[in-house]
């Protein structure tokens, strides 16, 4: 038997409302389930999951994440478009959050922490008849992210956006 994706993460942060503020306004997760001060549990926009974020609150002083030590390093949300990201990266611009960009080749991404310092990435999957061959020299760089919506527009639909269109 195989994994066959990821059904949901689920992380600690500090307060409550806080980072269901933040992942409703930002992202656009829905509540599924609140324990005010404890948890909530939320859903992308036409997710079939029961949930795809738990959050658990420990305390106003409990230590966040740091860089190098043992644990998660982040999480990758995936969008529909090209669009799509280009509005998330202005919108986790505004707020601060965004801490980086790349061009992985197999996709388009934006780095970001929540209110929390939990870092995740947000990202648009490249159409697979375009991802250079596997022997190719090319290696992930900077984002262009013009030059991506040149080339595939802003309303292309690829990966589990694409399955699901109809």
């Amino acid at each position: 038997m195989a994994v066959r994706r990821l059904n949901h993460a689920v992380l600690w942060i500090r307060d409550i409302d806080r980072s269901v503020e933040f992942y409703r306004e930002v992202l656009g997760f829905g509540v599924d389930h609140l324990m005010p001060g404890r948890a909530a549990f939320l859903s992308a926009p036409g997710s079939d999951n029961d949930h795809d974020l738990g959050l658990f609150a420990i305390g106003a002083d409990a230590p966040g994440p740091e860089q190098g030590r043992v644990g998660l390093y982040h999480l990758a949300w995936e969008v529909g478009t090209l669009g799509e990201l280009a509005a998330l990266g202005h919108r986790l611009a505004e707020r601060g959050s965004l801490v980086g960009s790349t061009d992985h080749l197999v996709s388009k991404s934006f780095y970001a922490k929540d209110p929390d310092g939990n870092e995740f990435e947000l990202m648009w999957r490249v159409p697979k008849a375009d991802w250079p061959a596997a022997d190719s020299a090319a290696r992930p760089g900077p984002l262009d992210l013009a030059a991506a919506i040149d080339r595939w527009g802003s309303d292309l639909a690829t990966g589990a956006a694409a399955g699901s269109a109809t």
